[in-house]
């Protein structure tokens, strides 16, 4: 772990932004590299603090491409694709929750901290076949608030900031995800209560 947070802060020094945006895509697709995003988005705030709207777009935009591979995949190789590669149950579990749910499933697994399972939900939306551009809203919206608030955290506590991440990010993630999810599930009950209303 340690040898791949260095290898990702020398592609960070040398690449900035870019750096950034490739380390994204490669979490979100086809390598799993835990918090280490998360961990130099924080890290490059704190040393250039005028640049965090543009290194939490990078991130975003990183993780929005990785995670389009991997569902560009799985919309191309349908449900066979996945029953090759995951359980039956698995499969089954995530499509139900993808399509009970829609959007939500996507954007409430993008906001939570490792080890959270978000790639399974990419994958599942890619089966079900969401439409492209609901998919990136919901990954954008998602990945991009949880790095802001990542990067407001850099700003206001500097150096301190990857240990109060450490100590109090997965409470944090999860506060915001249930918050989001809160929201959406009541923007669910009202949709399909309004038609009964109106009738």
């Amino acid at each position: 772990m340690k040898s791949l947070i260095l290898w990702a802060q020398g592609l960070v020094v040398t690449f900035g932004g870019f750096g950034l945006f490739v380390v994204g895509f490669l979490d979100s697709s086809f390598l799993s590299l835990p918090e280490i995003n998360d961990i130099l988005v924080v890290w490059m705030v704190t040393q250039h603090k005028d640049r965090l709207l543009y290194y939490v777009a990078m991130s975003t935009l990183g993780s929005i491409a990785g995670c389009l591979a991997i569902y560009g995949l799985a919309y191309k190789g349908g449900e066979a694709f996945v029953r090759r590669r995951f359980s039956s149950a698995n499969v089954e579990r995530g499509l139900a929750a993808v399509r009970r749910y829609g959007l939500l499933a996507l954007l409430v697994p993008s906001m939570l901290p490792p080890p959270a399972p978000f790639k399974v939900f990419v994958i599942m939306a890619g089966v079900v076949r969401v439409r492209p551009a609901s998919f990136v809203a919901a990954i954008g919206i998602g990945r991009g608030l949880r790095y802001l608030i990542e990067g407001l955290l850099a700003v206001w506590y500097g150096d301190m900031a990857l240990r109060y991440i450490d100590e109090h990010g997965k409470m944090a993630g999860l506060v915001a995800a249930l918050a989001v999810l809160v929201a959406g599930l009541a923007v669910v009950w009202w949709q399909r209560r309004r038609p009964a209303d109106v009738r």
